[in-house]
């Protein structure tokens, strides 16, 4: 069970996260949605240490992690080596091929031998259906290959939990599909997971608890059928008529 525990984030005067606590158990895939600039992105760099936040703390398996603190680094290594986050864009190495890309934590960090970390990194590239892209530099990739190497490259790695920063929002349309599809086969799987999405029909059919998230504030936390069904608040009630509205057809034929 991964919990985290009164984490808050401020930029000057803006207050991003307040006071968020939550409790993530083995295997959940839990979407966290709401308005753009409601601190959804910035929760996952929080718990991930890519941000500092003001306070909080993360506690994993026999693992506690001051957040706000910067002096402790061995605790910060111990807590990336159990997270891994996917973001919008794939940053991977340019001048590495798909494999090297995906080897490159596993010999790095993990210090595996080259012939292993190449076994483990052959693995990841099958699960997302890259195998015969293994030696494909990026830039022959398209964008929705290039996510899914990543993808791979964070899998290799077997992180506790998965932080997922709107995946496919750098993609074009007809490349969501197949990204969205790894993610789902990594869910299946039973790899715990915080999803970032505007995918919301994606998010109904793979995740098994949706955050609402608003002004730094958790406003629902549920089942999709509860949050998307059965919402509690008038906020919540407000923006999914809008998302409906935004997602249905202009007219019909």
């Amino acid at each position: 069970m991964i919990e985290v525990q009164n984490l808050s984030k401020r930029y000057k005067d803006n207050v991003v996260l307040e006071d968020i606590n939550l409790t993530i158990h083995p295997g959940d895939v839990i979407a966290v949605i709401g308005p753009s600039g409601t601190g959804k992105s910035t929760l996952l760099r929080c718990i991930d240490r890519l941000e500092t936040p003001e306070s909080g703390r993360i506690i994993m398996d026999g693992l506690t992690v001051d957040l706000a603190q910067h002096h402790n680094r061995k605790k910060l290594i111990e807590l990336h080596k159990r997270t891994g986050m996917v973001f919008q864009s794939w940053n991977l190495f340019s001048h590495k091929t798909a494999l090297q890309n995906v080897m490159e934590g596993l010999v790095v960090v993990k210090k595996l031998d080259k012939t292993r970390a190449r076994e483990l990194a052959m693995a990841q590239l099958a699960n997302v259906g890259l195998a015969d892209w293994a030696n494909h530099y990026p830039r022959h990739l398209s964008g929705g290959q290039q996510q899914r190497v990543a993808i791979a490259r964070v899998l290799a790695m077997e992180p506790e939990l998965l932080l997922f920063d709107e995946p496919t929002s750098a993609l074009d349309p007809e490349l969501v599909g197949e990204v969205l599809e790894t993610i789902r086969l990594a869910a299946d799987r039973g790899y715990t997971m915080l999803l970032v999405s505007h995918e919301m029909s994606f998010v109904q059919r793979v995740a098994n608890r949706v955050i609402f998230l608003e002004n730094g504030h958790i406003v629902e936390d549920g089942t999709p059928d509860e949050v998307f069904y059965h919402p509690k608040s008038d906020r919540l009630r407000d923006f999914i008529t809008k998302i409906e509205r935004l997602q249905a057809p202009e007219y019909s034929i």
